[in-house]
């Protein structure tokens, strides 16, 4: 069966981002006032062929653990549809 995925990864609290430091000013300097915590992630979105649900959510969680997260820095969550 095929499932569509989503991972998000984002920084770990208490990780420095420097790139939502960047952004959070560049937003106070286009005039947006109020906005505070500017955290930066990414996302991916996936097709993955897998058996069965339970299957697809352990090949997906290998691909965070081997590539798509450093998991030292990072989290990550996975959303799943079939």
């Amino acid at each position: 069966m095929k499932y569509k995925a989503r991972v998000t990864v984002t920084l770990k609290n208490g990780v420095l981002d420097p790139q939502g430091k960047a952004i959070q000013s560049a937003l106070g300097s286009l005039g947006f006032e109020g906005v505070d915590g500017v955290r930066q992630g990414k996302v991916f979105d996936l097709a993955v062929e897998a058996a069965d649900r339970k299957a697809a959510e352990a090949s997906l969680k290998a691909m965070c653990e081997k590539l798509l997260a450093n998991t030292v820095i990072e989290n990550y969550a996975i959303t799943l549809a079939a």
